[in-house]
């Protein structure tokens, strides 16, 4: 069973199907590698050991008794989630110290869906404080290291969750994206990831406090080591949930057209957000394989939108939306120091505390702009199928946990803010469109790097067959070495 832990959840599902293997097997088998593995990586920070056998045995039991073909998509796949999902009977915490108690009472309904399509849950990843960070560490569970580099990140807020799947611990994985939390983990661990339209995939249960309302920009969704698995997620999970079902239904496009008819756009780097030579080594890859195929590819389109103004709407909205985790004491003194700021202050921090603490009416404001630029990007998707970019600047960068403000990144010699690597994540971010990352192949580090697809709004399921069309034409998970 030496190659079972590095193939897809697609692959996994077809063998126990047919007998080649039994889920419990599998399961045990998952297990013994994060016994022997994750104490290096601290991907895997929960386990749920005897439901989890529990349910596999009943897997088995349920295969032996009938038609293979009435059992669901992932009938038997042990996986696991991250942490930021309510699982029954274990704590959603965050990496909040003061939640190490928080036990759900209910499972998330992503991982409700997951089970009914026969998935056995057996543990939940390593996430930053509050998911707001590109590395994956907190008081509770301590640090996630990538598997490709002991001491570089793993990215975050779903490290955790790609880590796990770079390094064979886990058959599938479910994650959430507000700033590139899904996209920057598949870049740094060399893993698909999808970060679906705004909205499509019911977030209940994946937040805190039994909040029910969706965060703005934020959305969940699948990563793992083949974009099928992503089209197998995405159906599952893109039902509207039952406040919703009594009248809408889902019914994305397909990519149907050769890739010999598609206009590709390529987007590889920006004066707000340099990019490694090595990075842009690899979208040139990309861009290079599509174009042999036959597809359009034009270097210089983009939509009609300034990227500062795009970016500056996206952060602000970014931090409002984030601002509603931060608890009531501390956004207290947050309303009071912004309300002392003299107006001329137009610094990062003032603008940072002004967006933290905005009134609505500024909020709509800023709503009404991101409107703007969701129509100039659908006037742009009327001309392309697709967007091609990096998403992040540089392979896996070094662990730093120090303050924030003193964190930087070096791109080929020059150092960037930390946080002005989320302008590629805002791209899509802003404008609640899809993006799907794929391994773009390694660089000459030995790390890889994962290059982003953006489509239009709703096409989810065009931009994963694209996916998957890559992956067929040698953009796939390659196993860290030694794993």
């Amino acid at each position: 069973m030496t190659d079972l832990h590095f193939q897809s959840a697609t692959e996994l599902a077809r063998r126990i199907r047919d007998r080649e293997v039994t889920s419990r097997a599998l399961l045990e088998h998952f297990l013994s590698r994060v016994d022997a593995l994750n104490p290096g990586i601290n991907a895997v920070v929960v386990d749920d050991r005897q439901r989890a056998r529990a349910a596999a045995d009943a897997a088995d039991a349920a295969l032996a008794r009938g038609d293979a073909t009435a059992l669901g998509p992932l009938h038997g796949v042990p996986m696991t989630i991250k942490e930021s999902y309510d699982l029954a009977g274990t704590p959603t915490t965050w990496g909040i110290p003061e939640l190490r108690d928080n036990v759900a009472a209910t499972d998330a309904l992503a991982v409700q869906r997951l089970k009914a399509a026969g998935a056995v849950v057996f543990g939940k990843t390593n996430v930053p404080i509050r998911l707001a960070d590109f590395q994956s560490y907190n008081a509770i569970h301590g640090t996630t290291h990538n598997p490709w580099q002991h001491g570089a990140t793993p990215g975050g807020s779903s490290g955790g969750s790609a880590a796990a799947l770079a390094a064979g611990l886990t058959g599938l994985e479910i994650g959430s994206d507000i700033g590139g939390s899904i996209r920057n983990p598949s870049h740094y661990c060399g893993v698909f990831g999808l970060k679906p339209t705004w909205n499509l995939l019911p977030m209940r249960g994946h937040a805190l406090g039994g909040v029910l309302t969706p965060t703005d920009i934020s959305v969940i969704g699948p990563l793992a080591r083949s974009a099928h698995d992503l089209e197998t997620v995405l159906r599952l999970l893109s039902l509207p949930d039952a406040i919703e079902a009594r009248g809408l239904k889902v019914d994305l496009p397909l990519l149907a057209e050769p890739t010999s008819a598609l206009r590709v756009a390529v987007w590889k780097s920006d004066a707000l957000c340099p990019v490694s030579a090595a990075v842009q080594g690899r979208i040139d890859a990309v861009a290079q394989a599509l174009a042999g195929q036959g597809a359009t590819v034009d270097h210089g389109a983009r939509p009609d939108v300034d990227p500062a103004h795009s970016h500056g709407v996206f952060q602000g909205l970014l931090h409002a939306a984030m601002s509603a985790r931060i608890p009531d004491a501390e956004f207290a003194q947050l309303v009071a120091q912004a309300a002392a700021l003299p107006d001329a202050d137009q610094s990062p921090p003032a603008m940072l505390l002004r967006a933290q603490t905005m009134r609505a009416r500024d909020w709509q404001r800023l709503n009404e702009a991101r409107t703007k630029i969701r129509w100039a990007w659908h006037r742009f998707f009327e001309r392309f199928d697709v967007l091609v970019t990096p998403v992040m600047s540089t392979t896996a960068f070094a662990q730093d946990e120090g303050p924030f403000g003193q964190r930087s990144i070096d791109v080929d010699g020059h150092k960037l803010p930390y946080f002005s690597q989320i302008f590629w994540a805002g791209l899509a971010g802003v404008a609640q469109l899809p993006a799907a990352v794929i391994p773009g192949g390694l660089a000459g580090d030995g790390l890889p790097v994962g290059v982003q697809l953006i489509g239009p709004a709703y096409g989810d399921l065009r931009l994963v067959q694209l996916a998957q069309r890559l992956e067929a034409l040698g953009f796939g998970f390659t196993p860290p070495p030694g794993l």
